[in-house]
């Protein structure tokens, strides 16, 4: 088949910065068996293409874009036709990916990536916020054949909007992360490790101030915090404010080959977000032999209690008791570590890739059923 993926961006020409590993996984194995055309809206601002991961990437960059990427798509479909479009991301990607679909006549699928279906106000984030977004996803997640998301939280969110979700989660490139059986502790102080950008999403003020606590509870503890700064230094100076010069550390982004020996290396991935589809990095915890503690969103709710445990959402008192609880109970961690592991396992980038093919014969055949039909 002839595959269009709509995606915001993830996939930058590096194949290192700039990108998102579960995307590559999934394009890298589509690719192997089908022609994948990646519609990126945002990855550069100039209008550009090259190839990754055996796909061709169209960028569509700054101005318009919603309108160019249709007609890139349109153009493409001209030179051979595509089979199905696909969005990675609802908001501007289900719509390019939906309109196009419907002027060409062909299935779509949207995948919930993000926060389309929230409206947190008080952060200015979530698609619902607005009449117009809440609009457009109410058109859109009914217009497409298919509707999928990675967590069972998200799969509740929409089937509350009267939808039809599958559930298909983005796994993990078990080649390039493979699993590592989890680990006794090695050293009496704990190591923590956050992965996230520093956004008002991922609410990193309601991680620090649980750290504050285990530090006045005389907890051991180093935190690695790791994650491009787009607050411009404000949790550096509220760290500082809380007096965790000593235990808290902001490494800045790394590369997943950079990422991988401090995941290793940590006895706890600790998460604080206000919401998560996934996260991604729980996945990536669990294949590496470390388990999570975070607030209850995505992955973390899904699989809480046995898996992962799970807070009340900006509730530091009880992360911060959580935390303690688990570095105090070493055979606790290491049945979160080894539940979790197996989860990821059964659901990496192989089994993501199969499920979305499953769907697309699904569609296609239903596609190529109705036309054969009109014809008649």
């Amino acid at each position: 088949m002839k595959l269009a993926l709509v995606l915001p961006g993830g996939v930058d020409r590096s194949g290192e910065r700039g990108v998102i590993p579960a995307f590559l996984a999934l394009i890298e194995r589509l690719a192997r068996q089908h022609e994948v055309h990646v519609f990126a809206l945002h990855q550069e601002a100039q209008a550009a293409q090259w190839e990754l991961a055996g796909a061709h990437i169209h960028n569509i960059g700054e101005r318009w874009t919603r309108l160019r990427a249709i007609a890139a798509i349109t153009a493409e479909h001209r030179r051979a036709p595509f089979d199905l479009i696909q969005a990675i991301f609802s908001g501007s990607c289900s719509l390019v990916a939906v309109v196009a679909a419907k002027c060409l006549r062909l299935p779509s699928l949207v995948h919930i990536a993000g926060g389309e279906l929230v409206a947190l106000h008080e952060i200015g984030y979530g698609g619902r916020r607005k009449w117009k977004g809440r609009l457009r996803e109410a058109l859109v997640l009914r217009s497409t054949e298919v509707v999928t998301a990675a967590s069972m939280p998200i799969i509740d969110s929409l089937r509350a909007l009267e939808l039809d979700p599958v559930r298909v989660p983005l796994g993990v490139d078990l080649n390039k992360w493979p699993p590592l059986t989890p680990r006794r502790r090695s050293a009496e102080r704990a190591r923590l490790v956050h992965v996230a950008s520093l956004n008002r999403v991922k609410d990193q003020p309601t991680l620090l101030r649980a750290m504050a606590l285990l530090a006045k509870e005389g907890v051991d503890f180093q935190l690695n915090i790791v994650g491009v700064d787009t607050l411009q230094g404000e949790l550096q100076t509220l760290a500082r404010e809380l007096g965790l010069q000593r235990q808290v550390r902001f490494l800045g982004f790394k590369t997943q080959r950079e990422l991988r020996p401090i995941m290793e290396a940590a006895d706890l991935l600790v998460m604080s977000s206000l919401h998560e589809a996934g996260p991604l990095v729980l996945l990536e915890a669990a294949v590496a032999g470390v388990p999570t503690v975070g607030t209850a969103v995505g992955h973390i709710a899904e699989w809480s209690p046995l898996a992962a445990l799970a807070v009340p959402v900006g509730d530091w008192e009880e992360l911060a008791e959580t935390i303690r609880r688990v570095l105090d109970d070493e055979e606790l961690r290491l049945q979160l570590a080894t539940r979790a592991q197996r989860k990821a396992l059964l659901e990496d980038a192989d089994c993501t890739a199969r499920m979305f093919e499953s769907l697309y014969q699904r569609l296609h055949g239903a596609h190529v059923a109705l036309f054969a039909g009109r014809s008649l």
